[in-house]
């Protein structure tokens, strides 16, 4: 894999560990700001919108400018949104601060995606899918858990410090080791109203959904992992890091493995990997007073959502192969809708008799529509698309 591919996995890990990075500190902003949990949880919501909007917005105003450049811009719109969200001592401003964060998130992996893309030849996307994925699942590993613990022993604002400093290194690095101009040849392709045709092809449409649904079922369980971890397992708030910790090794585990078999078997890993899926949402929901227990799940959990969810991605690139300066945002958009939807569910199912069952049972329910869906179309995850798509 070429080394550019790391050096922009290395700016997602910084922007994947603000994404997650809530999961562990929802109590104590909900505290320090005077709004309930609930409330709290739907900072992920917003950054997610943010999102989902963001991505073919910012793809469309960065389409025909130079990759660098563009990722560059991004960091920074980023780490000023973080400095000012570490600040503010307005929920309204924090949410707003969110929602500006995550647009510059959105335009950077959007553009990242179709640079990825771009540097490996067509039938190695989705081992450079998986490379580009690690920055997210390293985040889970280490920025995430070590943002809960910054922030239970310093507050949840050095957090924010933290990943503004992130920022740093990962613009260097994007600065040093992109080429300028990754997507030449991408600029002589379709228009882009070519390019946005191609959402109404069903087959991309299907894929894109049943990544929203996965998506959404990982985040509504992984918000409000952190009530979970300390009132039904009745563990300290300092597990609530070691518990991210092991969804994050799950995830790396996971996401790697997927890139191996999302190129030629995107089938099977949903075929065997959806049904696991399913069965351990509920079985977390079972087994959450029994902490040995819980901490095995939440490592299992982490695994299966991300292969699955890294392989739904691969196949959205497939499918959009027509729209080679898009089809990143396309990917972007349908993980963030799940992203923005999952934590609403959840956090509606956290005021139900459930409680703090509530987020992982949906998940769970939300898998299970997946599979309904994906049962209906088979087709989509039977193998690559034609060679002449992949090749448009």
């Amino acid at each position: 894999m070429p080394f550019a591919l790391y050096l922009l996995a290395m700016a997602v890990f910084a922007m994947g560990t603000s994404e997650f990075m809530l999961a562990g500190l929802v109590p104590d902003i909900a505290a320090d700001l005077g709004v309930d949990l609930a409330s709290t949880g739907l900072l992920t919501s917003a950054f997610a919108i943010g999102m989902a909007v963001g991505a073919p917005v910012m793809a469309v105003l960065a389409r025909n400018r130079p990759v660098r450049s563009s990722l560059l811009v991004f960091v920074a719109v980023f780490l000023a949104a973080h400095i000012a969200g570490a600040v503010t001592g307005e929920f309204t401003v924090l949410v707003a601060t969110r929602v500006v964060a995550a647009l510059a998130n959105a335009g950077f992996l959007a553009v990242a995606l179709t640079a990825a893309t771009g540097l490996v030849p067509a039938d190695r996307r989705g081992r450079a899918l998986a490379v580009l994925l690690s920055g997210t699942t390293m985040a889970t590993i280490a920025g995430v858990p070590g943002g809960a613990l910054l922030g239970a022993v310093f507050g949840w604002r050095v957090t924010f410090w933290a990943v503004a400093l992130l920022c740093v290194p990962a613009a260097i690095g994007v600065l040093t080791g992109i080429p300028a101009r990754v997507r030449e040849a991408e600029n002589r392709g379709p228009g882009l109203a070519a390019e946005l045709a191609v959402l109404a092809r069903p087959r991309l449409m299907a894929v894109m959904l049943l990544g929203a649904l996965v998506n959404a079922a990982t985040f509504a369980a992984f918000t409000f992992l952190a009530p979970l971890v300390t009132d039904r397992a009745g563990l300290g708030e300092l597990w609530v890091p070691a518990a991210l910790v092991l969804f994050g090794i799950g995830s790396f585990a996971g996401v790697t493995v997927a890139g191996r078999l999302s190129d030629a078997r995107p089938g099977a890993v949903v075929a065997v990997g959806g049904p696991l899926l399913c069965a351990g949402w509920f079985a977390t929901a079972v087994c959450a007073d029994r902490p040995t227990v819980l901490l095995v799940l939440v490592f299992v959990q982490g695994a299966l959502s991300f292969a699955i969810g890294g392989t739904l991605i691969t196949r959205v690139l497939y499918e959009a192969a027509a729209a080679p300066a898009m089809a990143g945002s396309y990917a972007t958009t349908a993980l963030n809708i799940g992203a923005a939807v999952g934590p609403v569910v959840a956090a509606i199912a956290l005021g139900t008799r459930l409680g703090s069952l509530g987020p992982v049972v949906s998940s769970g329910v939300l898998v299970a529509i997946a599979l309904l869906v994906a049962s209906c179309c088979r087709a989509v995850l039977g193998g690559r698309p034609a060679e002449a798509a992949l090749t448009a």
